[in-house]
């Protein structure tokens, strides 16, 4: 015996569904809802709410022209003021240009879905339909202005919201054709329903219109670089704003770097840093070990990225570079920087001078011992002394600057003394220069390497000898030799503190050694460094940063 299946439960759909069919319409059929249906044509299409036109709820429309293109925005007022604080003085009641929009008439097809709902609408829905109800709200208009020069910066302008611009934005049309409130009324509806070829050919028209859609932008002229550089760093500060990612270069650091100094000096324009600075050091720091090389080519550049950014990784680095090579990039510094970073930075020169100033009056000490403990002297051990000599002669050449050369209209004239006044003024001017850090590094990096054979080989030593013929001998030498290389372990336990270093550069490369002392404090893990031909021991906390740091 075959049973057969219950058709009330085949013909039965969602609780929901079937409690407003038997509560409110019990005489209609379950065919007088169509499920599938096409909105072709019709006016039932509802235009998406969501970036970069919010057709709902935008209430600030932004038009972007450039180079004959445009790229409009609608957006909300809320989160613009709240990102940016140019748009938060510019809709202030003292410089706001805001217009009322006209209130939207609903049409039959809204007016005859509301009288059907009205009879099965709760206590919640009456609340639903009541906020959604039509009050007056304000927009706000901007537009790009080029300006009237070429050395003009485009700026957003306000201007007054008009009511067509309104009216378009509330009432957009469908992707297949036509927009007007009368496309789907019952009569239209009456006088195209006996037509089914009609219908037809209309919705393969559209198809067809849709698919020829995008070759109309292959008409359009070129963008220059520029425009399409500008158009990208505006549609990238709004998507910024509304917590979408950044469309910047992945693959090609220069070319990221490009696109980020550019939108940070927009959002610098906007004063919209604090906002889009994180996203720039996220996607900059992707990089990793290129990164680091690239600040190690063009520190200064990269220091103000960071600083413009509040990178604290990207602003540390390049501080560490610059420091390092002082005053090297010192005249751009001065011009580009604010005086906040400028006291950082000097502040951090005088710190490392100062440990350079400790450490090289050590390295003048020192000094030899014979077998009895006593020190060195031309009476005790002349051969010995001579040795102490020669690295004390190459440690003043190394770390003192290039004696200046005389003026022409002194030089060749005796002074009373016997000397010669160029003389006398080249001391002077020797010993009143500052030393360079860049080349005190040089100086102590070579000190501070692991084997000492590039300074005061065996062919100098030999060649220092025989400056003394009867002290040359091949046991003279092989002695010289040995107490050259006893100054030479000493030297380097000595310059050890500056042979440390803070960079990302080095510190991944996984020679990290915590516990060393020097100008960056105790305790910290310093990587020795060999990449760099200048001191990069200097540790910058983030007291020294030119920011507030948020706990």
């Amino acid at each position: 015996m075959i049973s057969q299946p219950d058709q009330s439960l085949t013909l039965r759909g969602p609780s929901s569904v079937v409690s407003a069919r038997t509560s409110s319409r019990p005489h209609v059929s379950s065919r007088s809802k169509r499920y599938n249906r096409s909105h072709a044509g019709g006016s039932s299409y509802a235009p998406q709410n969501e970036f970069p036109v919010f057709s709902h709820s935008g209430d600030v429309e932004i038009l972007i022209r450039a180079g004959g293109k445009e790229n409009r925005y609608l957006l909300h007022k809320h989160t613009l003021t709240r990102c940016s604080g140019f748009f938060e003085a510019s809709t202030s009641q003292e410089w706001s240009k805001a217009s009322v929009l006209p209130l939207r008439e609903p049409s039959s097809r809204e007016l005859t879905r509301i009288g059907e709902e009205s009879v099965s609408s709760s206590g919640n829905d009456v609340s639903r339909h009541r906020a959604d109800s039509p009050v007056p709200r304000k927009r706000w208009r901007y537009e790009l202005d080029p300006g009237s020069g070429g050395d003009d910066i485009p700026m957003l302008v306000q201007k007054e919201a008009s009511n067509s611009s309104s009216a378009d934005s509330t009432q957009s049309n469908s992707l297949f054709g036509g927009g007007n409130a009368t496309a789907n009324t019952p009569a239209t509806r009456k006088a195209t329903g006996h037509s089914h070829t009609h219908s037809t050919n209309s919705f393969f028209r559209s198809v067809a219109n849709l698919s020829l859609a995008p070759t109309r932008g292959n008409q359009d002229p070129p963008l220059s670089q520029a425009d399409a550089d500008l158009l990208r760093d505006y549609d990238n500060l709004f998507r910024i704003f509304y917590n979408y990612s950044p469309v910047l270069d992945s693959i090609n650091i220069a070319d990221a770097y490009v696109q980020c100094k550019s939108l940070l000096t927009l959002a610098d324009q906007y004063d919209a840093l604090a906002v889009v600075g994180p996203r720039v050091d996220h996607h900059l720091l992707q990089f990793q070990s290129r990164l680091w090389k690239q600040i190690a080519k063009y520190p200064v550049s990269y220091l103000r990225l960071g600083y413009l950014s509040r990178s604290k990784v990207i602003f540390q680095e390049a501080l560490i570079h610059v420091v390092g090579q002082w005053p090297a990039g010192e005249r751009s510094i001065r011009q580009s920087f604010p005086d906040i970073v400028l006291d950082i930075i000097e502040d951090k020169v005088d710190e490392l001078e100062e440990t350079v100033s400790r450490i090289e009056s050590r390295l003048f000490r020192l000094n030899l011992t014979n077998s009895r403990g006593e020190r060195i002297t031309p009476g005790t051990s002349y051969l010995d002394w001579l040795a102490v000599s020669l690295f004390r002669q190459w440690l003043a050449d190394n770390t003192s600057p290039a004696p200046m050369p005389a003026p022409a209209s002194t030089r060749g004239h005796s002074s009373r003394d016997g000397g010669t006044s160029s003389r006398a003024a080249a001391v002077v001017a020797s010993t009143a220069t500052p030393p360079n850090l860049a080349s005190l590094g040089r100086t102590y990096r070579t000190l501070g390497s692991a084997t000492g054979a590039s300074y005061l080989g065996h062919d100098e030593c030999k060649r220092f000898l025989k400056l003394t013929p009867e002290l040359y001998s091949r046991d003279n030498l092989r002695r010289f030799e040995k107490r050259i290389d006893e100054l030479k372990n000493a030297a380097r336990e000595i310059v050890r503190p500056l042979m440390g270093s803070g960079l990302e550069l080095e510190l991944e490369r996984g020679a990290a050694t915590p516990g060393a002392a020097g100008a960056s404090g105790p305790g910290a893990p310093i990587a020795p460094s060999g990449m760099t031909n200048y001191l990069t021991c200097v540790r910058v906390m983030e007291r020294d940063l030119p920011w507030a740091i948020e706990d």
